[in-house]
């Protein structure tokens, strides 16, 4: 069983980001999931992210990379869209990293990093709906990112928007979602 670290998206941990959560831990694995925003969550895209501007980026990015500390050799760095940020910072950088699980965003290698780690594999859930992931450069950043892994997969679900797999958004697609989980299971199983 796999050591998660979780990071939320810009609306905090919403119920469908800790069901989610709670999905993983019920498979067996252990799940970290610290709360960036202090308790704080945001019932629409908008008010989180202004709350994200208002705390800064790289405040929420050094939160989020810190919260690895103390985690074994091996842990998975997982995020949802502003959470990927810490997530891939630190699948790319922290050593014995064992993958990373990018939902809904990727970051452009170069930024943390010029390449990806070797042997370190990474799973990458982007719906072809969303606006950020497909219009912004996220998806050509995943493909990038899979193609420097070797081992990676980017998987793209048609119709969905912009935090699907959380059942508490207003984007939420059960079906989808449902293979998002199945998905992350699977490559969890096999890191």
């Amino acid at each position: 069983m796999a050591d998660v670290l979780l990071l939320h998206h810009a609306q905090g941990q919403t119920p469908g980001f800790l069901a989610f959560a709670d999905a993983l831990r019920t498979a067996g694995h252990t799940v970290h999931a610290p709360d960036l925003y202090a308790g704080q969550s945001f019932a629409t895209l908008d008010e989180g992210m202004a709350n994200a501007r208002s705390i800064g980026f790289g405040t929420l990015l050094e939160q989020g990379v810190a919260a690895a500390e103390g985690l074994p050799e091996g842990a998975v760095y997982a995020g949802f869209s502003l959470g990927v940020m810490a997530a891939q910072c630190l699948a790319q950088t922290r050593a014995g990293a064992g993958g990373a699980i990018l939902l809904d965003s990727a970051i452009p290698l170069g930024e943390f990093a010029p390449g990806w780690p070797e042997g370190v594999p990474v799973q990458i859930h982007g719906g072809e709906a969303d606006e950020f992931f497909m219009d912004e450069g996220d998806v050509d950043a995943a493909r990038a990112v899979v193609a420097a892994a070797g081992d990676g997969e980017l998987f793209t679900y048609p119709g969905c928007g912009h935090l699907f797999a959380d059942a508490s958004a207003t984007a939420y697609d059960p079906e989808a979602a449902a293979l998002v989980q199945r998905r992350v299971l699977d490559f969890l199983a096999r890191v």
